[in-house]
C-alpha cells in the first residue's frame, strides 16, 4: 500500500491558547514547535509511509516540515480543520496513494511502534482504523484507505461520527486502542499526565527559534 500522512498544524504562536494560564506565549510555542518536529520525525521513521503531507497556514510550520523532508499544503481561506483535510487529501490522490494517515502534531507520547501497530492493520480495504482520544470522543489518529473513503467530521464526537461514516460506507471498521496515541495537550492536566513538569516546558522558550 502506498500510504501517506497528513499532520494539520495551527499556527504555531496561536497553538494551545487554552494553556495559556500556565505557559507563557514562547513556551507554547515552544511546545507546538517540538512537538511537530516530533512527530515527523516519528513518520519518517516509518518505512510504509512515503511521505508526510503538513497542512497548514503557518509560514514556519510549513518551513519545519520541509526541513524534515515532509510535503506541504498551505491552508486557504477561513480556518476549517475538515476542508484543509480533505485539500490536502486531494493532494495525496494527485499521486495516485492507497490510504492516508492523519495525526495531529499534539501526541506527547506518539512512537514509532503506535504508527507500525496502525498501518498494519490497514488490510483488506475499503477499511477505516481510528485510534480514539483517552475520553473515547475525539479522534487521534485516523487511517482511510483508500483515500476519500469517508468524510473528515473533526470536531464534537468525532470519533463517533467517523465510526458512523465507515459504517455507513460499508467500510472495515478497526478500532485501535493505544494508551500513548489516546492522549493529547489541551489542557493543563495534559501535560502532566504526559510528564512534563511546567518549569521545565516555560524554559523551552531558549529552543525556540522564534
Amino acid at each position: 500500500m502506498t500510504l501517506w500522512a497528513i499532520i494539520p498544524v495551527k499556527p504555531l504562536r496561536r497553538g494551545k491558547s487554552r494553556l495559556s494560564g500556565v505557559l507563557s506565549l514562547e513556551a507554547r510555542t515552544a511546545l507546538n514547535h517540538y512537538l511537530l518536529s516530533k512527530t515527523l520525525e516519528i513518520l519518517a521513521s516509518v518505512p510504509e509511509i512515503e511521505y508526510s503531507l503538513v497542512v497548514s497556514r503557518d509560514p514556519q510550520a510549513l518551513t519545519i516540515a520541509r526541513e524534515h523532508g515532509a510535503r506541504t499544503v498551505q491552508e486557504q481561506g477561513s480556518p476549517q480543520l475538515n476542508i484543509a483535510l480533505t485539500r490536502a487529501t486531494m493532494v495525496a490522490l494527485s499521486h495516485s496513494v492507497q490510504g492516508v494517515l492523519v495525526v495531529p502534531a499534539d501526541l506527547p507520547l506518539l512512537t514509532v511502534d503506535d504508527i507500525h501497530e496502525v498501518v498494519k492493520r490497514a488490510v483488506d480495504p475499503p477499511v477505516v482504523v481510528i485510534t480514539p482520544d483517552r475520553h473515547r470522543q475525539g479522534t487521534n489518529a485516523l487511517l482511510i484507505s483508500p483515500p476519500g473513503l469517508i468524510q473528515y467530521e473533526y470536531g464534537p464526537d468525532s470519533f463517533k461520527r467517523h465510526c458512523l461514516q465507515a459504517e455507513k460506507v460499508g467500510a472495515r471498521l478497526d478500532i485501535c486502542e493505544r494508551g500513548s496515541v489516546a492522549l493529547d495537550i489541551d489542557f493543563p492536566e495534559d501535560l502532566e499526565l504526559a510528564g512534563y513538569e511546567l518549569m521545565d516546558v516555560n524554559n523551552w522558550n531558549q529552543m525556540s527559534r522564534y
